[in-house]
């Protein structure tokens, strides 16, 4: 699965101007105009079997997306890559380890806070047994599992899921046994 993996590599539109340097987010500078921009952030749609894992974000004011279900994920600390990125924020936010082997799609999407930014956006799938390793850290209300379609239908969801789940479903097909 992972040499498919490789070749469903995707970048932003040539429409809006970003192509990732090197053909891949594994790098950490994309070309937006003239300028080299690393990535902002990454986040992870991460099936634990065949249920995706989300984090209900803290009711605090001052945050994005307050009281919403988020991904796992967060913004870039120093000279991470995109997977470095993603893999970091799942240990602290769950507690999990998260092997390059375990990812199936990645693309880039723009930021949604910060203009002339990009995100990475991973799906991966750990073994449904890894559920019992998942401890919440010190960000979030509390964690959940959905079925993708439960989750992509959440009024209180960060808005920008539905559309990048269905960027992977359209690309891919989903998961054998998830998509209906």
């Amino acid at each position: 699965m992972l040499a498919k993996t490789w070749a469903q590599r995707q970048t932003f539109p040539a429409s809006i101007g970003y192509a990732a340097s090197g053909g891949s987010i594994w790098g950490k500078m994309m070309n937006i105009g003239e300028k080299q921009i690393p990535h902002n952030g990454a986040k992870v749609a991460l099936f634990v079997g065949d249920k995706l894992v989300s984090i209900l974000r803290d009711d605090i004011a001052g945050i994005p997306y307050p009281n919403l279900w988020d991904l796992p994920g967060g913004g870039r600390e120093g000279p991470e890559t995109p997977f470095e990125t993603v893999a970091r924020e799942l240990r602290e936010e769950l507690g999990l380890q998260l092997p390059r082997a375990a990812v199936h799609w990645e693309s880039t999407f723009p930021a949604n806070h910060v203009p002339d930014a990009w995100v990475a956006f991973f799906v991966a799938r750990l073994p449904a047994a890894e559920v019992s390793n998942i401890v919440l850290g010190d960000e979030g209300q509390r964690w959940a599992l959905f079925a993708l379609e439960a989750f992509i239908s959440l009024p209180n969801r960060v808005p920008s899921y539905g559309r990048r789940l269905r960027a992977w479903q359209a690309h891919t097909g989903g998961f054998d046994g998830l998509i209906t």
